[in-house]
């Protein structure tokens, strides 16, 4: 029965990683539903009925055929309603499956998902160890400078956060494969969100509620801790939701800098998601966007695929056929074990991605995913597992260069 423990570990990852990304879009759209509402609301007139209650401002709005008019009170309304919707399961249940996803990915498979020799001869109880770390003492930290004379200052908070941020990638980039280093930095961001809810905002609430119960008037001060972890979550969102497709794109994490390159796609992230935070607020500083895509650009040109070098194209006098052998050879020994109909590599129960390299057919089909995988990212093999050398990888970059032919 061993050999369908793969294969359950797939239906798992597909399953886990389909509810991540539902839960994913319910939370994060709730937080940009009601940052959006924060900034549009509209100050009741001075001396009316509305401003009388308590209210600090309103709005009017018209979705699916019906109109809407939340309110929102400087503090609480003077009567608690019976029924008080608590968002809080959108954000814990986006956690708890990431946290799946990340077991069944990577810490199921850390010898293969997490652990680049090339980077540190790590055990995969170490990479996993490293990795879990990261996450509590990223929660640490952050919680540290928000209730330190820091935190009251929103910009110089950001800054230090900013460059927390972007040295934990180094660390970690340092210490394990760049895609696991990646994903762990997102985890972090994404603890770090899921506390400010569990252990700030949601007790917060209870507390205000738990006055009101008790005919005191609720403490100010709990509402703008609230407010202010829920600021920082909505400007964590647009990193966050990057590193969640990173894996995809082994241009960035497989840099040399890629911890660098991380941390400029996050900046950029940060002034896109300030243009429509303050678009919302009726201002259109059209310089934040522009700041966020011109660091993007700049990411663009650093990281571009360098010319070929000359060593590349060193056998391309060889025949063709001659030429495709040795490459086929390569490929057996190096690639076919994951990318196979029947993969024999440990964890992995169909081919990655559906590539499967185990004929001419598929090899010649996959010729420039393989030049763009194998030669200019260096990202495949995985971790490079396999031993792929240089000479194998100048040789297979001769193959597609000099026309990819397998006959």
């Amino acid at each position: 029965m061993d050999y369908l423990l793969p294969y359950g570990l797939e239906w798992m990852n597909m399953l886990v990683r389909w509810l991540h990304v539902i839960t994913g879009i319910a939370w994060i759209g709730a937080s940009f539903y009601f940052v959006w509402l924060d900034n549009s609301l509209r100050p009741p007139a001075p001396g009316g009925e509305l401003a009388k209650k308590g209210v600090a401002g309103e709005l009017w709005a018209v979705h699916g055929g019906g109109f809407y008019n939340p309110q929102k009170y400087l503090v609480a309304p003077a009567e608690l309603p019976k029924d008080l919707h608590w968002f809080k399961w959108e954000a814990y249940s986006t956690w708890l499956s990431g946290f799946a996803l990340l077991t069944i990915v990577y810490y199921f498979n850390a010898q293969a998902m997490m652990v680049d020799r090339t980077v540190a001869d790590l055990s995969a109880w170490q990479a996993v160890g490293l990795g879990l770390g990261s996450l509590v003492v990223g929660w640490i930290v952050y919680d540290l400078l928000c209730r330190s004379k820091l935190g009251k200052h929103g910009l110089a908070f950001g800054a230090v956060i900013f460059a927390f941020l972007a040295g934990a990638a180094w660390v970690l980039t340092h210490w394990l494969s760049g895609r696991a280093a990646y994903i762990h930095v997102g985890a972090m961001i994404g603890t770090i969100m899921v506390a400010n809810v569990a252990m700030v905002i949601i007790p917060g609430q209870r507390k205000m509620v738990d006055a009101m119960i008790a005919g005191l008037p609720p403490d100010p001060i709990y509402g703008l801790r609230g407010k202010q972890r829920s600021v920082h979550n909505n400007y964590f969102t647009l990193p966050v939701l990057f590193i969640m497709i990173s894996n995809h794109f082994a241009m960035t994490y497989r840099h040399e800098h890629a911890w660098a390159v991380l941390a400029a796609i996050m900046l950029a992230g940060v002034f896109i998601r300030h243009f429509f935070n303050l678009r919302h607020k009726g201002r259109v500083e059209w310089k934040y966007p522009a700041v966020g895509v011109l660091l993007l650009l700049a990411v663009a040109v650093a990281i571009a695929p360098k010319p070929p070098a000359a060593a590349a194209s060193a056998k391309a006098g060889a025949g063709a056929g001659a030429q495709f052998a040795q490459v086929q050879g390569i490929i057996r020994q190096r690639c076919v074990a994951c990318h196979a109909a029947h993969p024999t590599q440990p964890g992995f129960a169909t081919a990655p991605a559906g590539v499967m390299l185990d004929d001419p057919h598929g090899i010649s089909q996959n010729a420039q995913r393989i030049y763009q995988q194998a030669v200019q990212l260096r990202a495949m093999p995985l971790a490079n597992m396999t031993n792929m050398t240089d000479a194998e990888r100048a040789q297979v970059a001769a193959w597609f260069e000099s026309g990819a032919r397998t006959d």
